[in-house]
């Protein structure tokens, strides 16, 4: 085994050769083996023994990720790799496949140019594989294929070798069509994947060989060797003759762009500043001598060092002391190291140049997604990303003297996974915790209790709904507690094809003032010319629209009425959930001439309840959180698991066979999905297999509605039952 300290060296002087370089992510659906393929390529590296490659599961470093199976974190490491003599540096991301920290996933796409994507030969693309690849693609990240546990095929379904080739077929041809929908249209020819060039690689990550067109050709290996080597069972034997290290980073050379020509066509999408400025060049041509610019991708939190900001060197050059700004949070700080990430070991260096995926001490209080740079600079684009926290728990430490240390440890938890979103309920004093499922938060209460001690309470979990209108209102008058502003207001839905791009465009924020690159957001999303123009504010996927005319000091409220537009957003009539898919018209105002009389106590609460009393009176709903189960399971179980399903108010999507095990596909609300890991495994035996990912919010069945309502009021402390919309022009 190689030494890290010389292969950090050696690194080192890699990165300056910015044509030799990857970046890559390595994605796949949960359990199809990217973890166990990466030890076989950090093993080529020198960095761990062959022995111990697809055991040790190198870059799993926590002890939950080693006693569950599964990839919790993306994890960093550099590799090096010597092709035809030439020495590439390979900066590998390992990204987790159960969609529960499909955040991780989304924020490491931004760092690469290029993914594996590692799909299961029996089992064949799964919904998750969809996931990652659509994110992949949306972050203009190359693909190439490694179809993996190829053995199977043979220990469990049998297949002869033409079965077998027919069965990679079927793969390739699904993860093209995937490209296909996916992919930027200018690089669809360059960037399907064929087999006859090599993009396509077939292997086991367990037994560590792999083959493909181009090493079958060096090795004179034929497709036919390969099925009798697996049948005669010595696949030690062909791991010694074509190498998975080999064939999968030969690949990657081959392949997967270098920072130089990805960033010419990736620089645009994910950055909107002016092209043309220094930093603008400086991103395109991958310039380490022009102005610094970083996106933070990854936050950890070291009890030596504080936070460690990972993220992806787009322009310039990191060296430690150099002062830096972080623009999004308006802070200035000073590189106190830079450095690299070598599965879980920080390892410092001199300097990092653009085109490198780099690791920063000194930033306090970084968050992911920030921008940081040497000069004010444009923020880069925020992920691509439309899944959102759909179940929450509350949290309380069980001894007083530990909750200062609480509101830290959770602070710091949601610097490490923006997908954790915490809220301090005024009232009670309780920490809410929301994630993507009942897993994400079962993690994140283990990390607090074990990782830093806290005994802590916590609730049953809680569901968060959406509220939101299905008509058009009538224009109402709202009037203040004093009488003397009123305010006429309505609301109508907007419409599906615009709430789509909303939601896509990830816009959230107040609008100035003849702001002409909102206005021309506006209308790309689909909104008129003449009402683009007028939008106020957008909160939620929710939008306030100014269509008065003419009247004198509504300027000095603007920011009172967009204050008063989102408070009402964030709570809405029905049970304080939060809406969605809203237009506000303020249509005209009668304000009092002395500004004391039109301050927030009068503004706020007219505006607020106004917005109330326009959703009641046009029809306000309830939505519910929805997400898509992919369970595999042995066919011996089918009978309990549709019974599990039955149960549960489930819309079965798809069931097919894949060996001696089933494959079902299904929608199923979050709230019946509460329980449902302890009543799984119990009803299979421990046999099955699952995901649940995000799939939107949808209308809670009618005679379900208004049960939940009053559920949620209850909960919240608040009367029974819904006021009537003239209740709150009173």
């Amino acid at each position: 085994m190689a030494k890290k300290e010389d292969i950090v060296k050696l690194a080192e002087k890699l990165m300056e050769n910015r044509e030799n370089i990857r970046n890559i992510g390595i994605v796949a659906h949960i359990d199809h083996g990217k973890t166990t393929m990466t030890d076989s390529l950090i093993a080529a590296s020198g960095l761990m023994s062959e022995e111990l490659a697809g055991k040790q599961l190198f870059m799993d470093s926590e002890d939950q990720e080693q006693e569950r199976g599964i990839t919790i974190n993306a994890a960093n490491i550099s590799l090096l790799y010597k092709k035809d003599e030439v020495e590439h540096l390979i900066n590998v991301i390992d990204t987790p496949g159960h969609v529960d920290f499909g955040g991780d996933v989304i924020r490491a796409m931004r760092a690469v140019d290029g993914v594996v994507l590692v799909v299961d030969a029996v089992e064949g693309v799964m919904p998750q594989t969809e996931t990652v690849i659509r994110q992949a693609l949306k972050e203009m990240a190359k693909p190439v294929l490694f179809i993996n546990k190829v053995d199977r095929l043979i220990n469990e379904l049998q297949v002869t070798e033409e079965q077998m080739q027919e069965k990679f077929v079927k793969v390739i041809s699904q993860v093209n069509k995937l490209i296909k929908k996916n992919a930027p249209k200018q690089y669809l020819e360059d960037w399907i994947v064929d087999v006859k060039n090599g993009s396509v690689t077939f292997g086991s990550a367990y037994h560590k060989w792999a083959v493909s067109v181009p090493t079958m050709q060096k090795t004179g290996i034929s497709f036919k060797e390969v099925y009798n080597f697996m049948k005669d069972e010595k696949q030690d034997e062909l791991a010694k003759k074509s190498p998975l290290s080999t064939a999968v980073l030969n690949m990657i050379v081959d392949h997967l762009p270098n920072p130089l020509s990805a960033q010419k066509y990736r620089s645009k999408e994910i950055w909107a500043g002016d092209s043309e400025s220094k930093v603008g060049k400086g991103m395109i041509e991958c310039d380490e001598n022009a102005p610094f610019a970083m996106m933070v991708t990854d936050v950890s939190v070291d009890k030596h060092a504080g936070d460690i900001a990972t993220g992806r060197i787009y322009s310039g050059t990191a060296k430690k002391g150099n002062p830096i700004k972080l623009i999004g949070a308006k802070k200035d700080a000073v590189l106190q190291k830079v450095g690299v990430f070598m599965g879980p070991d920080f390892v410092e260096t001199d300097k990092v140049p653009a085109g490198n995926i780099a690791a920063l001490v000194g930033l306090r209080e970084v968050y992911t997604g920030e921008t940081v740079s040497e000069q004010e600079i444009a923020e880069f684009e925020s992920f691509k990303s439309d899944a959102e926290p759909v179940i929450t728990i509350s949290v309380e430490a069980k001894e007083t003297k530990d909750l200062p240390k609480l509101i830290e440890v959770i602070r710091q938890i949601t610097k490490e996974d923006p997908n954790i979103k915490a809220t301090l309920n005024q009232e009670t004093g309780e920490h809410l915790l929301s994630g993507m499922g009942e897993l994400h938060l079962e993690i994140t209460q283990y990390r607090i209790e074990k990782h830093h001690g806290i005994p802590i309470e916590v609730s049953p979990p809680i569901v968060v709904y959406r509220e939101t209108i299905d008509n058009n209102s009538e224009t109402l008058e709202a009037k203040s507690p004093n009488k003397h502003n009123k305010f006429k207001i309505s609301v109508k839905p907007i419409s599906e094809a615009i709430l789509e791009k909303l939601i896509e465009k990830k816009i959230n924020q107040k609008v100035k003032a003849k702001d002409k690159e909102m206005i021309a957001k506006f209308q790309e999303i689909g909104f008129e010319t003449d009402v683009s123009k007028k939008i106020w504010c957008v909160h939620n996927n929710n939008v306030l629209i100014d269509s008065t005319r003419g009247i004198d000091a509504l300027h000095e409220i603007r920011e009172l009425v967009i204050q008063g537009f989102q408070d009402a957003m964030d709570a809405g009539p029905l049970a304080k959930e939060k809406c969605f898919g809203v237009m506000l018209l303020l249509e005209d105002a009668t304000l009092h001439e002395d500004a004391i009389h039109r301050g927030p106590a009068q503004v706020l609460p007219a505006i607020t309840r106004g917005i109330y009393a326009c959703m009641l009176q046009a029809g306000t709903k309830l939505f519910e959180p929805k997400q898509t189960l992919t369970i595999t399971v042995p066919q011996d179980y089918m009978g309990a698991v549709s019974k599990e399903l039955g149960q549960r108010r489930t819309q079965i999507n798809e069931m097919r066979q894949e060996g001696d095990s089933s494959i079902i596909i299904a929608k199923a609300p979050v709230k019946e999905l509460i329980g449902f890991a302890g009543d799984m495994r119990s009803a299979t035996q421990g046999r099955a297999i699952w995901t649940a990912e995000y799939a939107g919010y949808e209308l809670l069945p009618y005679e379900l509605q208004e049960k939940t309502i009053k559920e949620i009021r209850l909960r919240k402390g608040m009367s029974e039952s819904v006021k009537a919309f003239n209740f709150f022009l009173e």
